[in-house]
């Protein structure tokens, strides 16, 4: 099994923070947010590699973080990947970036795919464990509030957690549940993503891949526990200092 970090982001409302820094590479309470969404996924043995898929703005910043940990995070085999891009507007998207990945790294194993950008007060080592038993599996959690929830995508599932309805930005949401950024793709269903992008669907915002996925497969959420921050503004950067620097106390 493979982790792919998204870390190609220009992350424009984070400025002048990240002018000439990637977000991911910020520190969070001493460390690089990047380091924290990592170790969640350090006790689960059955990743054996590490991609971080960036643009060539940052590339050099990644690699000198990578080099900093001899290579490797936890025992995994750390990979930089510059996916050519230098601008927001000529960005890849994150389905994009995905797929540039596969095709130009040979991947073909399960892939877990995180956004460098979210980060978790638990262990992914449940998510990890029951993606090899469900297949497609996405991160969901409660927002609890339904004006927030349109921020984000919203679902409907059925008893057994199966996804039954997929909105992005619901103008007229029906629960408080959002899928986040942390998908298992099986070695198996990894082509349907080439389709995808070949039929020119959208390559950006990584839901959208589910949402089209869902009617034709079956595809099962994980409820995340604790704390889960998608660290898009300053106000959501300053809460994750304050949130781990208690956990680090």
């Amino acid at each position: 099994m493979k982790l792919l970090v998204l870390a190609a982001g220009y992350a424009t409302r984070l400025r002048p923070l990240t002018d000439n820094q990637a977000k991911p590479l910020l520190p969070v309470a001493g460390r690089p947010m990047i380091d924290h969404v990592l170790d969640k996924f350090s006790a689960c043995p059955e990743i054996d590699a590490i991609y971080v898929v960036t643009n060539r703005r940052y590339a050099p910043n990644f690699q000198r973080w990578a080099d900093a940990h001899g290579g490797h995070f936890a025992g995994k085999q750390i990979h930089v990947v510059d996916d050519g891009t230098s601008s927001n507007e000529d960005r890849l998207g994150a389905i994009g970036d995905i797929g540039f990945i596969l095709r130009n790294h040979a991947i073909d194993d399960d892939l877990v795919v995180v956004a460098g950008d979210n980060l978790f007060s638990g262990t992914l080592e449940g998510f990890v464990s029951t993606a090899k038993e469900r297949g497609v599996l996405v991160g969901v959690y409660d927002v609890g509030d339904l004006e927030q929830i349109r921020k984000y995508n919203n679902l409907g599932l059925d008893s057994a957690g199966r996804i039954t309805f997929f909105e992005e930005k619901p103008t007229k949401p029906i629960s408080t549940v959002t899928a986040i950024a942390l998908y298992h793709y099986p070695r198996a269903v990894l082509p349907m993503l080439h389709r995808y992008l070949a039929e020119g669907k959208n390559p950006d915002q990584p839901g959208r891949l589910v949402e089209w996925l869902y009617p034709q497969l079956p595809c099962y959420t994980y409820p995340i526990s604790g704390t889960w921050l998608d660290i898009g503004s300053r106000e959501t950067y300053d809460e994750a200092q304050r949130l781990f620097q208690v956990q680090a106390s």
